[in-house]
């Protein structure tokens, strides 16, 4: 599965924005899908994860309420889309398939990355 996401750009506290995710391949509906980010000086972080079906979705806590993941298996995209913005959600953020979960490690496939950077 190749992955390539995109939709990142600049905005201002309180926006927001949506990422897409699209995968190659026929096999992306089965396979879990996640989010993840990673800011500058930190480690890359779990943000969002929806399983292969779309029945189930798992957020960070510093994320919930907020971001909402999605996907639609006939375009073989996912998305993520992200309100209120703050700025510490500046980052580049990367999409993953695999089995699914919260883990780096639970993921086979990532995408290049886009960049989010949101302004005070």
């Amino acid at each position: 599965v190749q992955l390539q996401a995109s939709g990142g750009g600049l905005v201002q506290a309180g926006g927001s924005l949506r990422l897409s995710c699209e995968a190659s391949g026929r096999t992306f509906s089965s396979y879990g899908m996640g989010w993840f980010r990673r800011s500058p000086g930190k480690e890359r972080e779990f943000v969002a994860a929806i399983t292969w079906s779309g029945g189930s979705t798992y957020y960070a806590d510093s994320v919930k309420g907020r971001f909402t993941i999605s996907r639609d298996n006939a375009k073989n995209t996912l998305y993520l889309q992200m309100n209120s913005l703050k700025p510490e959600d500046t980052a580049v953020y990367y999409c993953a398939a695999g089995p699914g979960g919260r883990l780096r490690g639970d993921y086979e496939y990532w995408g290049q990355g886009t960049q989010v950077t949101v302004s005070s």
